[in-house]
């Protein structure tokens, strides 16, 4: 066992023979604890007949182990005054719990059981099988939420980053038992796994907590690497899925960064300007001024070696046209304008203060530190994080822009109506 000691202000790292990692970040005051384990797998390693594997196994974990039934697991939680959850990406899955540090023990040992005793009985795989296949509809159903999903499978289609999470109701439907348990066998191995806690922990006692059950884990087969080619859905795409919809719901994809890019603080003051808040130019022109939409934003997703940036807005239909103009043009203004100086301060101070109110709770702290170290393979201060906003210039943004917002490889999502002229006299206002 390798333990590194302080590397940053309350924040430690120890890594088991077998690779098993543990990190923790001591906050003072604080009577949290979040405790994370973190797998580096998701749904860009699945193969295609794979697809909603990941998940579906994030959903059988809280199925029921040797030692605990799927209700002894959820009364024990709650007994504790704890919360215990889990979510997947692309690039990893987390299971979580928070609670009070006191108890921390207690917490500890029913994650680790889920995670390294879960029993996958046949029986919860067909009742989560039908849970897994409802959310897939639920999602259909939420006109939001699904052209969101429809835009990210269009921009990556033929890359694996284009696999749907929750997976289709055809991979779903066929899935064995087998396949599951073999997708967690293969990918829950010591190389993958990060055991993440913050708040009131103190570093040794997490290790002490955590050895016996996780470093004599075998380290199983070699790593299977992501798929880096690039996407085949490039250069312009427009597709209109029509449905009978009070609104018409526009959403764009445009090029975007990898995480560790040195951009990437640029990027997201690029973001933040273009759409990234109610003071932002989307916001201001298509809400505030004309009355277009009552939601209207931008967002970035990055990857290890991939990234985009995506802008949605929902209007009605006979004005939709106009909505899709503004966006475009306002993408424009950014690659043609330097933004002005106090709108950049504004925006940096904006940014910065999000992040530091976001640390006022020990789940903030523990997804910040294994975010950190999975994305950059150690701890970042803030005070670093804080340095890269303060060195974009409005020169960098301009730049950024130019590089980014093209014509030729935009991704155009329309769900509900829109007159189809509207696509050719958009063309061109990016170029």
């Amino acid at each position: 066992m390798k333990n590194r000691g302080r590397l940053f202000p309350m924040v430690q790292e120890t890594t088991f023979d077998n690779g098993v990692r543990v990190v923790s970040q001591q906050v003072p005051g604080m009577h949290t604890v979040s405790l994370g384990i973190w797998v580096a797998n998701g749904a860009r390693y699945e193969q295609p007949a794979e697809q909603g594997v990941a998940h579906f196994i994030e959903h059988l974990l809280f199925k029921g182990t040797e030692r605990r039934t799927a209700r002894q697991i959820t009364r024990e939680i709650d007994s504790l005054g704890g919360m215990l959850n889990a979510f997947t990406g692309y690039e990893y899955v987390c299971y979580y719990a928070k609670a009070l540090a006191s108890v921390l023990p207690q917490v500890t040992d029913i994650l680790s059981d889920m995670f390294l005793h879960s029993t996958f009985p046949p029986e919860e795989i067909e009742k989560e099988r039908k849970v897994v296949l409802q959310e897939i509809k639920m999602r259909d159903d939420a006109p939001e939420e699904c052209i969101h999903d429809r835009l990210h499978q269009s921009f990556w289609k033929g890359h694996p980053l284009g696999h749907p999470i929750l997976g289709t109701a055809t991979t779903i439907e066929s899935m064995s038992r087998e396949a599951i348990v073999g997708f967690r066998d293969h990918w829950y191995r010591p190389s993958e796994i990060m055991i993440a806690a913050a708040g009131g922990v103190e570093h040794q006692a997490l290790v002490d907590l955590v050895q016996e059950s996780f470093s004599g884990i075998a380290p199983g087969e070699l790593r299977r690497d992501a798929v880096t080619a690039a996407r085949s859905a490039d250069g312009r795409i427009v597709e209109l899925c029509e449905r009978d919809l009070e609104q018409t719901l526009i959403c764009l994809g445009s090029e975007g960064l990898p995480t560790t890019s040195p951009d990437r603080y640029a990027l997201m003051v690029l973001n933040a300007i273009l759409g990234g808040g109610m003071s932002s130019r989307l916001f201001e022109e298509i809400r505030e001024e004309r009355g277009l939409a009552y939601s209207v934003y931008s967002y970035v997703s990055s990857f290890a070696d991939a990234g985009f940036l995506a802008v949605y807005a929902g209007t009605e239909r006979e004005r939709s046209c106009e909505a899709l103009k503004i966006i475009l043009t306002e993408m424009a203004r950014l690659k043609e304008e330097r933004v002005p100086l106090d709108e950049l301060d504004s925006t940096r101070e904006q940014i910065k203060g999000k992040i530091l109110m976001s640390l006022e709770s020990s789940d903030s702290y523990m997804s910040r530190l294994a975010r950190s170290y999975l994305n950059f393979g150690r701890y970042q201060p803030i005070d670093e994080v804080m340095a890269g906003f303060d060195a974009v210039t409005a020169d960098d943004l301009r730049r950024l822009a130019g590089s980014l917002f093209r014509d030729e490889i935009l991704n155009i999502q329309i769900m509900g109506k829109m007159d189809g002229l509207c696509f050719d006299e958009c063309r061109g206002i990016l170029s």
